[in-house]
């Protein structure tokens, strides 16, 4: 089983699924319509996870919805290092700082973050440099086809499974090269990223087949249009869907489970384990 380390000497146990709770700092997600864009309300949220069962909290300040406008990187960190660094004040929790940017990631994990989550799997400039700095920080590389403004547009694969298979074998070597440690990494194929719905739900049946790279994987399908597609359901009536979804993918082999829902998730994850270990109250 697997065992992250992480700064400060700390570990995040995945011999059990984990579960890391979505703070989207940001005026246009997609899932909540910027509820928490405010510092004050992103801390509140964020403590108010950690109390509903999350282990980590992801913290991003710039939307990856299909279409979603760029961000500037002052404006980046405008909306998370202050988020991060209230967090810290108050808890000893395992942050994650979702970015695509070098210098968010440098001075996220400078403000206490102790996990990069990186829907560009860090192909953007300095970012792999900025990774191999901090040796003990882990780091998600996650699968996407395109840029998030495109990658809704006809996304095509020939072998859907296999091909992601071989960008994450790509992106472990550029990381290796570099000096970071497979370990340190964490897998994520990116379900809504460049996928159709046929494509994600292929990836959901398959998800088991990423086990075969012998590493930590992230699952994040949480309110995903896949499940609004499919069922013809809002954003806000795709929790039952949701968090089927994530219960196929912790059976399937996921170490880490990323929601909205958190106080949902822990719940059910609570009867999957009593059912498979017994109950221990």
């Amino acid at each position: 089983m697997f065992q992250l380390s992480l700064p400060r000497g700390r570990t995040l146990d995945l011999q059990s699924p984990q579960i890391m709770g979505i703070v989207n700092a940001t005026p246009d997600s997609f899932s909540d319509g910027g509820k928490f864009y405010k510092n004050d309300s992103a801390v509140i949220q964020a403590l108010d996870l950690l109390e509903q069962g999350a282990s980590v909290l992801d913290i991003g300040g710039e939307s990856t919805r299909p279409g979603a406008t760029d961000v500037s990187l002052n404006e980046e960190l405008d909306r998370v290092i202050p988020v991060i660094e209230a967090i810290r004040t108050q808890s000893d929790c395992v942050i994650s700082i979702d970015t695509s940017k070098a210098e968010v990631m440098k001075q996220a994990i400078h403000a206490g973050a102790d996990i990069i989550n990186d829907v560009r799997a860090l192909q953007e400039e300095g970012c792999l440099e900025v990774a191999a700095e901090f040796s003990d920080v882990p780091i998600c590389l996650m699968h996407m086809q395109g840029q998030p403004r495109t990658m809704q547009a006809a996304p095509k694969y020939d072998h859907l499974i296999n091909e992601i298979i071989s960008f994450f074998e790509t992106r472990i070597a550029a990381c290796e090269k570099l000096g970071i440690a497979r370990t340190r990494l964490i897998l994520d194929p990116g379900f809504g990223f460049g996928k159709s719905l046929q494509h994600n739900f292929e990836l959901l049946g398959k998800f088991n087949q990423f086990s075969e790279l012998n590493m930590p994987l992230l699952a994040g399908l949480s309110r995903k249009s896949m499940f609004g597609n499919l069922l013809n359901r809002d954003t806000n009536e795709r929790l039952a869907a949701s968090l089927g979804g994530a219960l196929l993918c912790a059976q399937k082999g996921a170490h880490i489970i990323r929601v909205h829902d958190v106080r949902e998730m822990s719940d059910v994850l609570q009867v999957w384990a009593a059912a498979n270990h017994g109950v221990t109250k």
